[in-house]
């Protein structure tokens, strides 16, 4: 059940689909993308020791090489541990001691604080380097059949009430939260793309999977990060773009709109999260680009899909305070959410387990 299979799923069913654009361009069909992330598998296996459940951290700003290096991981059985490429050198060493990582994948710009956090012995792989490369070209591996409760992405906490702390998130609760996303968040096209203008390590790169199972596309800002221009631009160029958002993202794209005399149509979809969203700022938002926003509520034992609110429900709610719980999905260790309802009601509770979700209310 390893969740990379959903990848090389694609590559046999698309093989020809473009499956990973660097800004407009396309680097990758589905093919080739699952060609050379079989292949860095094996370089990880072979030539950096890594057996299935080592750990393995991405300390890395958005690029092309990312989404390589998280299903390369996966594929050969090893645990991705992403790493928030904000965070110093000491604070980053933390991360690698307390999970044990054995290998840490870098970007060029951060390979100096990369090296400097690193234990003597831990092999540092720079993405999109000679050796990346090199390493893509080689002759690939088998993908490594993972168990349903093996861990497959240990996602660490911000760290807000003391050192962060690692989650660990099952093959299951991945595969569980991809199809959450389709009931519960969105529909996914062939002819869609998902735009990585959040950091990758976070919520924006678990959206990855859902993706990957339709064959849709995968963009990468030129940039790596958030601007507004640079992302309408894409929007209008490939089109069918869903992008995920923290509320401060969207009023500060919803601006550029209005400045520019635009519409976003080229935006499909826009999930966002993270933070509160005032009623006005949506509103404007839903007035400039129409009807194309979700909102999300995850927590890093069952992530980006445990709450939604869907865009039928923000259409049909004038004062936009619906909310819902999600469809059953694997968590682990989840403490209670709070859920808000059309009309207050006393006690009303979702919580989650490792089997399903549910939600009890007394009036």
């Amino acid at each position: 059940m390893n969740i990379s299979s959903l990848l090389r799923r694609s590559a046999q069913l698309f093989p020809d689909r473009p499956a990973l654009l660097h800004g407009a361009r396309v680097l990758h069909d589905y093919r080739q993308l699952a060609a050379r992330v079989a292949a860095l598998a094996a370089f990880l296996r072979e030539r950096c020791a890594v057996a299935p459940g080592d750990r393995v951290a991405i300390y890395s700003a958005n690029g092309p090489q990312y989404l390589e290096a998280q299903h390369a991981i996966h594929w050969c059985g090893a645990v991705t541990v992403p790493v928030n490429y904000k965070l110093h050198a000491r604070e980053l060493a933390y991360v690698l001691q307390d999970s044990g990582a054995r290998v840490l994948c870098t970007s060029p710009t951060l390979h100096d604080a990369a090296r400097q956090a690193c234990a003597a012995g831990e092999r540092v792989l720079v993405l999109g380097s000679a050796e990346w490369e090199q390493a893509a070209h080689g002759t690939p591996m088998a993908l490594h059949d993972a168990a349903p409760e093996d861990v497959a992405w240990l996602f660490y906490t911000s760290g807000t009430t003391g050192r962060p702390k690692g989650v660990m998130l099952t093959q299951r609760n991945l595969l569980a939260m991809t199809m959450a996303y389709f009931t519960d968040v969105d529909e996914v096209a062939a002819g869609d793309a998902m735009v990585y203008a959040a950091p990758m390590s976070h919520g924006t790169g678990l959206y990855n999977y859902a993706h990957l199972l339709r064959g849709a596309r995968h963009v990468v800002p030129e940039s790596g990060g958030f601007d507004p221009a640079e992302l309408a631009d894409l929007a209008a160029r490939i089109g069918h773009l869903t992008l995920f958002a923290a509320p401060t993202m969207v009023h500060r794209l919803v601006a550029h709109l209005q400045r520019a005399g635009g519409d976003g149509s080229g935006f499909k979809t826009i999930v966002y999260g993270g933070g509160p969203m005032y009623v006005e700022d949506l509103r404007r938002a839903m007035d400039v680009m129409g009807q194309k926003y979700v909102q999300i509520y995850g927590q890093g034992e069952s992530p980006m899909t445990i709450t939604a609110l869907a865009r039928e429900q923000l259409m049909a709610t004038p004062t936009i305070r619906a909310g819902r719980i999600a469809s059953p999905r694997s968590a682990w260790r989840t403490p209670e959410c709070r859920c808000a309802w059309p009309t207050p009601r006393i006690g009303t509770y979702a919580r989650a387990n490792s089997a399903r979700c549910w939600y009890a209310a007394k009036r």
